[in-house]
């Protein structure tokens, strides 16, 4: 498939006289998608049921004339303030009480039936319009789920339907539920918490201290199927009047929902990608990394998410959001380093992407976003990045297609496992994402390309290494289907350490068939407070006491075991620093037969199906195995070592 790029365009914030230029520039730089219309609902309906569809359908039409595909967003992430005002208890309600109101974005509650029913009303109004409209090649719904914090509502309208949904989780004779299994399964008697009725629970909130974990897990499990629900409302309707593709855009680092089961119901993921708002924001990076990276962005951020949302779509996926220059959100916002834009742009691709689409094609003179760079300044001069992606455009021209293959490596990634570490982080600012992020990043480091795979894969056939670190809670049929892989399984910490209403299982974990090993007790660790690792590195977070007779790989200074192994599966009790990280994945790849590299640091690899891609993302000249590569350099390799340097 040819890898293309794109824009994301709002017509409404534009004289109309402009538009046919701004189209005629979009194609003249080499873009093929626009996005727009995912904030114009105030645009499109004023008031209620008085539409102006004059304007959007123009718009359309300038775009498609120039040639260009329009990706169409359906605007229920910015309801108007006369929905508002119809509706006042349709907004989120956060963990103290208050609700989330009116004046930005997002401010809505997915378990409202009021704003549900209009935005199943304003959906079908936009698709029935423009279902068949030769110039709309795909879309979007609605806008980031997750961002700023808005999957957790304490609404009225959530609590009720809590209640109805915890009624199917624990049912009973007819639709009343069976509240005796749910206090069997929360473990209520203690504390006297038990209930007499489905009416008598409330939300997790406003308790004098921590609620039970298992309430607070049960309510997550809730809170993401809310999101899954809406968002398939949107696409069911959608599809009875378009046969284009259908795309949500992702954020980084949003745990909230479970990405994979709203990606169930979508041809198409994509994601918003900002590496240097994520670096200060999202990333953990250390204040050292922070610096070196600053115009740059982490060099496995990015890439993580590209695999992860490759996962998500099913091997369909975009950057919907590709950071162009400074943005307006972060603690810091620096310009990006010269080439950087390129580079992200490529990173992308050889991940897999089929389209990368630039935030946004000009830069807003008003309201929260007018310090976010675009394409354009203001006054529509082209900006740095405009630049860079006319740069792109030009190699894309010219570069061979770009063949995706797969990993010698995957990692499960599990929301319900990132709800069960916040729900009980047993240590300060300890999270699922973090420990599987570390991991990820030793892979990297040794030059290993790597799958990201939802939990519910059972099929891992061609993998060398598959790791499952810190997923909670394992099916019976994923331990079994890892236990009959070819590859080599790495497990730990916390593995299968609950079972699905969070009560520790007996057996202890992990409990896994074929591996003779038992955590006996653990114990969180204070930050200056690492435990060394014999031969090198250190344990930092979470640590584990192991016993059993499978044999030990890796031991502390005091010879207490960290890593046991059975066959091709092993075991780590500890979450290592990046030093002990990476002497356990050059072990793993070792029993596996998965090459490594030395890198650089800074310098990633991405293998595709025919090439090699290397990256650069330091601020300064590299020596890599592949040749020199400059300050956001790339370098396309081809597996017979033919060097193609792309402006490297």
């Amino acid at each position: 498939m040819k890898r293309t790029l794109g824009t994301c365009y709002y017509p409404e914030h534009w004289s109309r006289d402009i538009w046919e230029e701004d189209a005629a520039r979009m194609a003249a730089l080499g873009l093929t998608w626009v996005r727009i219309g995912e904030f114009a609902w105030s645009r499109i309906e004023p008031s209620e049921g008085a539409f102006d569809w004059a304007w959007l359908d123009d718009a359309i039409e300038v775009l498609g004339a120039a040639g260009l595909k329009v990706v169409l967003g359906t605007p229920t992430a910015t309801p108007p303030r006369w929905i508002c005002d119809k509706h006042p208890d349709m907004f989120a309600v956060d963990a103290e009480g208050r609700p989330r109101g009116f004046g930005s974005r997002r401010h809505y509650c997915f378990s409202h039936d009021g704003y549900l029913n209009e935005c199943r009303r304003i959906v079908t109004d936009v698709a029935k319009r423009y279902g068949r409209n030769p110039h709309i090649a795909a879309w979007q719904t609605d806008n980031e789920y997750g961002c700023h914090d808005t999957i957790l509502s304490y609404s009225d309208a959530a609590r009720q339907a809590f209640r109805t949904w915890l009624r199917a989780r624990y049912p009973g004779q007819g639709n009343d539920g069976d509240i005796d299994a749910l206090n069997a399964a929360w473990g209520n008697v203690f504390w006297s918490m038990e209930y007499d009725a489905f009416e008598q629970i409330d939300l997790p909130n406003l308790t004098v201290t921590e609620p039970n974990p298992a309430h607070v897990q049960a309510f997550r499990r809730f809170s993401s199927d809310q999101v899954v629900a809406f968002n398939r409302a949107q696409v069911e309707i959608i599809r009875q009047y378009s046969d284009a593709p259908i795309s949500h855009n992702y954020m980084g680092r949003i745990t909230e929902f479970d990405h994979f089961a709203v990606g169930e119901d979508l041809e198409i993921a994509t994601w918003d990608s900002y590496p240097l708002g994520f670096l200060e924001d999202r990333v953990g990076a250390s204040a050292e990394d922070q610096r070196h990276y600053a115009r740059q962005g982490h060099p496995d951020f990015q890439a993580f998410h590209h695999d992860l949302y490759r996962a998500v779509g099913k091997d369909r996926w975009w950057v919907m959001e590709q950071q162009p220059g400074p943005v307006n959100w972060a603690p810091y916002n620096p310009a990006p380093l010269p080439g950087m834009v390129r580079l992200w742009t490529w990173e992308a691709f050889a991940h897999g992407a089929e389209a990368v689409c630039y935030f946004r094609w000009r830069q807003a003179p008003f309201a929260q976003e007018q310090l976010h760079a675009g394409l354009l300044r203001p006054d529509s001069v082209a900006a740095p990045g405009f630049f860079e992606a006319e740069e792109v455009a030009e190699e894309l021209a010219d570069a061979p297609d770009i063949g995706n293959s797969q990993a010698p490596v995957a990692l499960i990634f599990d929301y319900d496992a990132a709800w069960a570490w916040d729900v009980q982080p047993q240590g300060q600012g300890l999270d699922y994402f973090a420990l599987v992020f570390d991991l990820y990043r030793a892979f990297r480091r040794a030059g290993v390309s790597i799958d990201i795979l939802p939990p519910t894969q059972r099929q891992f056939e061609d993998y060398r290494i598959v790791a499952a670190p810190g997923m909670m809670t394992v099916p019976d049929d994923l331990k079994s289907a890892l236990t009959e892989a070819s590859a080599h399984v790495l497990i730990g910490p916390r593995t299968a350490a609950r079972d699905a209403d969070f009560k520790i299982p007996v057996p202890l974990p992990p409990d896994w068939p074929a591996l003779d090993a038992t955590v006996s007790r653990l114990e969180t660790l204070r930050p200056d407070m690492p435990i060394p690792v014999s031969g090198g590195g250190q344990v930092k977070n979470w640590f584990e006491h192991l016993e059993g007779g499978a044999e030990i790989v890796f031991t502390t200074g005091s010879d207490m075991p960290i890593v046991l192994r059975s066959g091709r599966t092993s075991y780590c009790g500890g979450w290592g620093d990046d030093a002990f990280f990476d002497r356990l994945v050059k072990d793993l790849c070792a029993q596996a037969d998965v090459d490594v590299l030395a890198l650089p640091k800074g310098v990633r690899v991405r293998d595709t199906a025919t090439e090699r891609f290397w990256f650069n993302h330091n601020p300064h000249d590299v020596d890599s195995p592949a040749g020199p590569l400059s300050p956001a350099g790339v370098i396309r390799q081809t597996l017979a070592d033919k060097l193609d340097q792309v402006g490297g």
